[in-house]
């Protein structure tokens, strides 16, 4: 009773200020509303939750509905500059790489769960990535949602402040619903989901509705479109999610790590926001959707704030895949050689950590 009571509450709250959020005409309301008014909750010590799979019936939701886009037209003209993905991907590996040691240094910490607690990929991979490798896991998952929270409130609401809306050219393969088509389309990505879910890929239930969405679209198979509130709360669930990784004793367990996570995390996002500009005007590109691919926030977060001020979806969530993908690769495999060369460092800063 007590789990289903916080988990009503922190719905009704959610609602709640996901709904103010929108009258206030604030940048994605129905993310960002439901998780500062959990995140903030949580924090002053009342026991609201998230509802019981929040985060991946968001994500199957976001997903679906992402996966509209990715039209014949669509996929060849992100292939055209598929080289973009790629040096997104390998810059977020370095910037995770040197947050990572400045994070280290100024937290006290060792350099293994600094590193681990920078890279941008999503807090449980990187925790369990990290925990192979002896990187303190409180601490890493601790970033990552203070990570989460600081891009998702400081981009969308850049963007907007920078008039970035309305320059999509690219649209959902249909525009209209069709109750058979759409109960076809969300069993279909539900299947993908659950596939990748018991095969063990991350962010399964949206990498997974994403598989199956993209090649059902890009075949001109226009089965419906996914209605406005649905995707609404599918943004709900995921701010319900995201504002429920908030304990009581976040802000006052290790402040000395939560302010240094707060500096590599604005590092992060400003060194993001000056490569990308960089590679958007080399590339020939327009800088908008390029700076949205580059954010250090996750593939749900960024795909929603693509897809509600209309900033190249399809490119967007490319870049935020490619990274996920490349991280999850990579990041194992190079820390084990990277380690290496950091043992002294890092068997001093261990010695140094509260």
């Amino acid at each position: 009773m007590s789990r289903f009571a916080g988990a009503a509450a922190g719905l009704a709250l959610a609602i709640a200020a996901g709904s103010l959020c929108a009258w206030l005409a604030t940048p994605i309301p129905w993310m960002l509303g439901p998780l500062f008014a959990l995140a903030v909750v949580r924090v002053v010590g009342i026991d609201v939750r998230a509802p019981a799979g929040a985060r991946p019936v968001g994500q199957w939701i976001i997903g679906t509905a992402l996966g509209l886009y990715f039209t014949p037209a669509t996929l060849a003209s992100v292939a055209s500059v598929w080289y973009l993905p790629v040096a997104g991907a390998v810059f977020a590996i370095a910037i995770g790489y040197g947050t990572g040691a400045l994070l280290a240094r100024l937290a006290g910490i060792d350099l293994t769960t600094g590193v681990f607690a920078s890279v941008p990929g999503g807090a449980a991979d990187m925790a369990a990535l990290g925990e192979r490798h002896g990187a303190r896991v409180d601490r890493v998952a601790a970033a990552h949602s203070l990570r989460m929270l600081l891009v998702v409130a400081i981009v969308p609401a850049a963007f907007t402040l920078a008039g970035a809306h309305g320059t999509d050219a690219f649209q959902p393969a249909r525009a209209s619903f069709d109750a058979a088509g759409f109960a076809t389309l969300m069993l279909a990505t539900l299947a993908g989901a659950l596939v990748g879910r018991r095969s063990g890929v991350p962010n399964a239930f949206i990498l997974g509705s994403l598989a199956v969405a993209i090649p059902l679209t890009a075949a001109g198979l226009r089965l419906s479109a996914v209605p406005t509130e649905l995707t609404n709360a599918g943004q709900l669930l995921l701010g319900c999610a995201l504002g429920a990784r908030f304990e009581p004793d976040f802000l006052h367990g290790a402040p000395r790590f939560v302010g240094a996570v707060v500096v590599t995390v604005l590092l992060s996002i400003a060194a993001s926001a000056v490569f990308g500009v960089a590679l958007a005007k080399l590339a020939g590109q327009p800088v908008a959707p390029v700076l949205l691919g580059m954010a250090p926030g996750g593939i749900a977060e960024m795909t929603v704030t693509a897809k509600a001020l209309q900033l190249g979806v399809p490119l967007v969530t490319t870049f935020h895949v490619t990274r996920v993908v490349a991280l999850l690769l990579l990041t194992g495999p190079l820390f084990a050689r990277v380690r290496r060369h950091w043992t002294v460092l890092d068997a001093g800063a261990a010695r140094r950590q509260p």
